[in-house]
């Protein structure tokens, strides 16, 4: 049973601007894995893009925000080895999501030049 759906847009450029700052930014936002992945990318706004995106599907999926405690940096997004994304946690996130119960998160993520976007539907097994 489909629990929750959220979906979220955001222009590249506010995101390169942001992580185009002092350290601040994407330690709050990414986790170390996140960084490293998007760094070694040649259009990297894009790619942090599709991730905040996707951690924006995922709160509002959760139909909390940020009011709902998870920090943004304990939830990364993952590719396997054909680049299909899904969600991991940890810390105390890992913690208050496992609180919710068992459940299955789908994710997928898209990005262009100027703007990237990212659905999640969260599903009770």
């Amino acid at each position: 049973m489909i629990i929750g759906i959220g979906i979220d847009m955001i222009e590249t450029e506010r995101v390169a601007k942001k992580i185009s700052g002092d350290i601040g930014f994407r330690e709050y936002v990414f986790s170390s894995s996140e960084i490293e992945y998007c760094e070694a990318k040649t259009n990297k706004a894009e790619h942090y893009a599709a991730r905040f995106a996707a951690k924006e599907a995922l709160l509002k999926a959760f139909g909390t925000g940020l009011l709902g405690g998870l920090n943004l940096n304990e939830i990364t997004i993952t590719s396997d080895e054909s680049g299909k994304p899904s969600l991991k946690f940890t810390g105390e996130t890992a913690e208050k999501i496992s609180l919710k119960g068992e459940l299955n998160y789908h994710v997928t993520m898209s990005h262009l030049k100027s703007i990237a976007c990212a659905m999640v539907i969260i599903e009770k097994k």
